[in-house]
């Protein structure tokens, strides 16, 4: 009796296209389990790290660095080319930051240096060493948000939300900055922030309802 046409050899070693099928589902099914595992393994390093200062031989070309991220300092071992978006997302579990473009193009990762707002998909991790890192989380103080987090909810000063946090982190560099004065330069200098909704007058209000408010309060 000739055997199935699926369990038929395709060559003369002898596999199957029925054969090939199982194993190709056996590598899928371990390439599902292995990314969750990985992350964890992750997130457990940095615990680990956090509990005692790793020691490091350079093996892996890994290096261990100090990151002051929303006032808290914390130590992790990480490869040099890592960026600060993906520390910030992967390591610290801060998904505010957003990851849109990763090239410096949208906006949606910034967060402040030291003050000054950067493109974090842009700047590696082991440049922010000795920095303070503030990002979207660490705006509010306590239940209380800050005027620029109220102004854009005031102001519908979003859609989706994605680019938010970006767009909220630039505003309030922008005000810090002093590019308040009219419309037309608070659109200059909050210009490398895309919104794909479309929500740019709302964002201008926000940022002028804001700026007005901070002003009265350090008057």
């Amino acid at each position: 009796m000739e055997p199935p046409a699926d369990s038929r050899p395709d060559h003369k070693d002898g596999s199957s296209r029925r054969e090939f099928i199982r194993r190709l589902a056996a590598i899928s099914a371990g390439l599902t389990v292995a990314a969750p595992l990985g992350r964890a393994g992750t997130i457990t390093e940095k615990r680990a790290l956090n509990d005692e200062p790793p020691k490091t031989d350079g093996a892996g070309g890994l290096m261990e660095i100090a990151l002051n991220v929303n006032g808290n300092t914390e130590r992790l071992v990480v490869d040099p080319r890592v960026t600060l978006l993906d520390a910030l997302r992967d390591r610290f579990d801060l998904t505010g930051t957003k990851k849109g473009c990763d090239r410096g193009a949208c906006g949606a990762c910034t967060v402040h240096l030291d003050g000054r707002r950067v493109l974090s998909c842009l700047t590696l991790a082991v440049m922010a060493q000795r920095k303070k890192i503030t990002t979207i989380e660490g705006l509010a103080t306590g239940d209380e948000l800050h005027p620029v987090q109220a102004a854009f909810i005031e102001c519908d000063g979003f859609q989706c939300g994605y680019c938010t946090p970006g767009q909220i982190m630039s505003a309030v560099a922008c005000i810090s900055e002093g590019h308040t004065g009219s419309d037309s330069e608070i659109r200059e200098y909050m210009s490398g922030n895309l919104c794909r909704c479309g929500a740019y007058p709302n964002i201008v209000a926000a940022v002028k309802t804001a700026a007005a408010k901070m002003k009265g309060e350090v008057n």
